[in-house]
């Protein structure tokens, strides 16, 4: 059966079963359960929703938004809305200084990653001027993919000086666990968040299209004496997380 078919009103739409636009939600979801519709199948427009079951697009825009704040369909802007893949939706708040192992864990996610670099180096310009490296310092670096029940959600690329973390090769999983056994867990953090465009490199080892929509943030770390301890640059997929940030109103 296609999903033509499957949204014909005459045998699934009552109007004494609630809402119309929560019968169509519950009847793409039935669809994606049943396998109507596989994993990253594409769903019909709007348009044509709204043409095959007599609902209005106002209608059809809040049940597909919906599915879409379940994580059940993402939408991809220029291309359409697709059943999920099943990489995890994860909400995060920027007012908290944990590190993906901590945030993927409170979630009841089972986390892995892949190593892409790991090691001392002669530290890049960026990194010098970030860390207040001096000269002839070493930088150690500690790059992976980080994944959540084997679904890639970022690019962690992190930069540490030598002296904070003399064996790169200490940090299996979690790099936050390993500065605070040293006594060397950052304190604060100031973060740069960008929108960007994954480029082929990052997409194709996120699991997306080159030119996706991701998001790039850079975070300077800080001991409690003021010392830069971290500098990472990350690279996120834009359809699987959301961040938040509570803000309170000004007094002055």
């Amino acid at each position: 059966m296609t999903i033509e078919e499957y949204l014909r009103p005459e045998s699934w739409m009552d109007g004494a079963q609630g809402p119309r636009y929560v019968q169509l939600r519950k009847r793409l979801e039935d669809s994606i359960s049943q396998g109507v519709l596989g994993s990253s199948a594409p769903l019909p427009a709007e348009r044509e929703i709204a043409s095959i079951t007599g609902l209005s697009r106002v209608t059809v825009r809040r049940a597909m938004q919906e599915l879409v704040d379940k994580g059940i369909i993402i939408q991809r802007q220029g291309s359409g809305s697709f059943v999920s893949d099943g990489t995890p939706k994860v909400e995060q708040s920027l007012s908290r200084l944990t590190s993906f192992t901590e945030d993927m864990v409170q979630r009841g996610l089972t986390t892995t990653i892949q190593w892409l670099e790991r090691g001392l180096f002669k530290p890049s310009l960026d990194e010098v001027v970030a860390l207040a490296l001096s000269s002839g310092e070493q930088v150690a670096r500690v790059a992976r993919l980080r994944l959540a029940n084997d679904k890639p959600m970022a690019i962690e690329r992190a930069s540490i000086p030598s002296d904070i973390l003399p064996d790169p090769g200490a940090v299996e999983t979690s790099l936050y666990e390993v500065l605070d056994r040293d006594g060397n867990r950052p304190e604060r953090a100031l973060q740069k968040i960008s929108a960007i465009n994954l480029g082929s490199a990052d997409a194709d080892l996120l699991g997306v299209d080159a030119g996706a929509a991701g998001l790039r943030i850079e975070r300077t770390s800080y001991l409690s004496n003021r010392r830069v301890v971290e500098f990472t640059r990350s690279v996120y997929r834009g359809d699987a997380y959301d961040f938040v940030a509570e803000l309170q109103l000004s007094k002055s």
